[in-house]
């Protein structure tokens, strides 16, 4: 099992392929990974040191494990943070080619573009490149509810308007649609949710998970998040098991990461919770 992950890489911390690559090891898939940035830390810190790459390089390197055979071999392809319009455009036409060039190959955009804190936090023009360039090439798309919000132009704040709006997103692309960080009008009071839509005719089939909420807000959750969802997809499990899983792993991780008192998710010692977590969060069917 092999996926190409192409994303932000930092030497301290866990996001990006930082974040990514370990928890798809776990799952004993081989993770090619494909820079777009390379940074001492993520933004937050008093310093940071590194530089987003040049898009040439980054095509490069497509290049170069294309050469290799890996998207012949690959089953999955995952994007993240991209660090500049012009490597969004080479993302964009590498992913192109390894669909046309391998047609049984899917790909997950993890669309990194901002938060409700933050709003949008990228170059102003990946935005608009992320919606109308890579996700119409995607099988799947991960957002948390603010890049959700934003791809789909509107306000989701009920399981009806989830729907609709992923109906919409799927009309123009992915065949399935993750909403991360979500927080509805029905959603408890200590919860966070994550919502899964999926294409089936003659409309959609959906679903929601619920798990406690930790008061903690570490960088790197969405990033860890498309990384399990992207494992389980791989490992052949359908959306509402994938979607179990993937919550119920990060929450083991985050759980850790709480009682350990630190800024950066404790991931790697949480290495036997990505695969078996401990307390399971079962998906529920939703509709409309």
């Amino acid at each position: 099992m092999t996926v190409i992950s192409i994303q932000s890489q930092v030497a301290f911390g866990h996001v990006g392929n930082s974040a990514a690559i370990f928890p798809m090891q776990t799952h004993g898939i081989d993770v090619i990974a494909v820079p777009t940035t390379l940074l001492s830390n993520r933004p937050g810190y008093p310093t940071i040191r590194g530089r987003v790459l040049e898009a040439p390089l980054v095509a490069d390197l497509l290049r170069g494990i294309e050469e290799r055979g890996a998207v012949d071999a690959c089953e999955m392809i995952l994007s993240g943070y991209l660090g500049s319009p012009d490597i969004a455009a080479v993302v964009a036409e590498f992913v192109a080619r390894a669909k046309a060039r391998n047609p049984k190959l899917a790909y997950c955009c993890d669309p990194v573009l901002g938060d409700r804190d933050r709003g949008l936090f990228v170059h102003a023009d990946i935005p608009a490149l992320v919606r109308d360039r890579l996700c119409p090439l995607a099988d799947i798309i991960t957002p948390n509810h603010f890049e959700f919000e934003w791809l789909g132009g509107a306000n989701a704040t009920t399981t009806d308007e989830v729907i609709a709006a992923a109906q919409a997103l799927m009309a123009r692309g992915p065949s399935t649609v993750v909403v991360t960080s979500a927080e509805l009008a029905d959603t408890p009071r200590g919860e966070i949710e994550t919502l899964a839509i999926e294409k089936s005719a003659p409309g959609s089939r959906a679903w929601r998970v619920r798990t406690p909420r930790l008061p903690i807000s570490p960088n790197g959750t969405g990033d860890l998040f498309a990384a399990l969802f992207v494992a389980a997809r791989v490992e052949k499990k359908n959306t509402p098991d994938a979607l179990s899983h993937a919550a119920s792993a990060i929450f083991a991780v985050l759980e850790r990461t709480a009682a350990r008192g630190t800024e950066e998710m404790r991931i790697v010692e949480s290495g036997e919770f990505l695969v078996r977590p401990p307390r399971r969060f079962d998906a529920a069917a939703i509709g409309r």
